[in-house]
């Protein structure tokens, strides 16, 4: 936050306020200090509200709106894990489905609780969800 203060970026700035009164705000109404993997989970709801907005904004075409949405996004990124590959993805993937034994479409959510944990900050779930959903479904 300091160095956005002092480069005078007042976009990044007001992301960053943003972001840390979310994380203060989950903080009091749980009463807990977050942890890394709650921080990012946090990190991940705010992008994830951001998306949503960009196609509202960009449905009612408002381009303007839809661009600090999007610079919002390219801020908050900075602070996940770096992201998984899809090749990467897909291997994590297969490995679940073996250790789980997961035979059909209604062994998802088994595959899916298993790869929250391993995957959590580092990929988009509905993405793998997705992928999950097509690799048992064949």
């Amino acid at each position: 936050m300091k160095a956005a203060m002092r480069a005078k970026d007042s976009a990044r700035l007001s992301t960053v306020r943003l972001l840390l009164a979310a994380i203060k705000q989950r903080e009091v109404d749980e009463r807990i200090e977050l942890d890394d993997t709650q921080i990012l989970s946090v990190i991940e709801k705010m992008i994830k509200q951001r998306r949503e907005s960009i196609a509202q904004y960009e449905k009612a075409a408002r381009k303007d709106l839809a661009d600090v949405e999007k610079a919002e996004i390219e801020v908050l990124s900075g602070y996940m894990p770096a992201q998984m590959s899809e090749a990467d993805i897909q291997r994590e993937i297969q490995s679940t489905i073996s250790e789980t034994g997961a035979s059909g479409v209604k062994d998802m959510g088994k595959v899916m609780a298993a790869l929250k944990g391993k995957l959590a900050g580092k990929a988009d779930m509905g993405k793998v969800s997705a992928l999950v959903k097509a690799k048992l479904s064949s």
